[in-house]
């Protein structure tokens, strides 16, 4: 059986004294895609903020590949392979499109031309300041960002977040496209249900910092009441 490309076991995080998460445990292999679903406050986005290196480790060991990265520096653990789409997208807003794409660059495959490829709207905006963009072109423009550090592992936190459903569905044919054509692993942290289901053939399910459910993305689809026991929602 093939190395996981990510491994957490019994991961414990939080703020300070305080623990977000407890007990977290789990594997993705490479070119695995997996979303993360669960109500507001249970620890998601802590979670991909934990992987990164940004929230206080408690207990537990983090490994990329054969690397323990635990207590591996946030830009060490990007230039080990894994990139970080966070909820506040973050761009540069008075550099262009370019430029913004242009500065995370690692002489590797990804370009801005490759980007481009991906997201096509963006092209036609190259040379518009990052302020002069709407929410759905910054948030394609912070995964570029993302992929111009050209990861194994790409973390996405939120990404259809505050974006009209037409925006959402584009931004969701892009994701899919870039999951089937590269062959990246991709982890999507969502509360748009619907969305993150059609995403990843697996998804996990958060309750107050622990897995509440860990397994085929279907599962879920095909039973409304279990979704709505576990999340609180219908396929919204």
């Amino acid at each position: 059986m093939a190395e996981p490309l990510l491994t957490l076991d019994n991961v414990s995080a939080g703020y300070g004294e305080t623990v977000v998460l407890d007990g977290i445990s789990l594997t993705l292999a490479a070119g695995e895609s997996l979303s993360i679903l669960g109500r507001n406050g249970v620890g998601k986005s802590t979670l991909l903020s934990t992987i990164m290196g940004h929230t206080s480790l408690h207990q537990g060991r983090i490994s990329l590949g054969q690397s323990d990265i635990s207590r591996s520096k946030p830009h060490l653990r990007n230039r080990a392979g894994i990139g970080f789409v966070p909820q506040e997208r973050e761009i540069f807003p008075s550099l262009s499109v370019t430029e913004n794409l242009q500065v995370a660059a690692r002489g590797g495959d990804w370009t801005t031309d490759r980007v481009f490829e991906f997201f096509p709207h963006l092209d036609r905006r190259r040379n518009n300041r990052g302020n002069q963009l709407s929410g759905g072109e910054q948030q394609m423009l912070a995964i570029g960002r993302a992929l111009m550090g050209g990861p194994d592992l790409l973390l996405m936190d939120e990404p259809s977040e505050g974006l009209a459903p037409v925006i959402v569905e584009e931004l969701g044919r892009s994701i899919a496209k870039l999951r089937d054509v590269t062959g990246m692993a991709i982890i999507l942290v969502e509360q748009h249900t619907r969305f993150a289901l059609a995403f990843s053939a697996r998804c996990v399910v958060m309750d107050r910092g622990q897995i509440a459910f860990d397994g085929a993305s279907l599962e879920l689809k095909d039973n409304p009441d279990r979704l709505q026991q576990l999340i609180g929602v219908g396929g919204g």
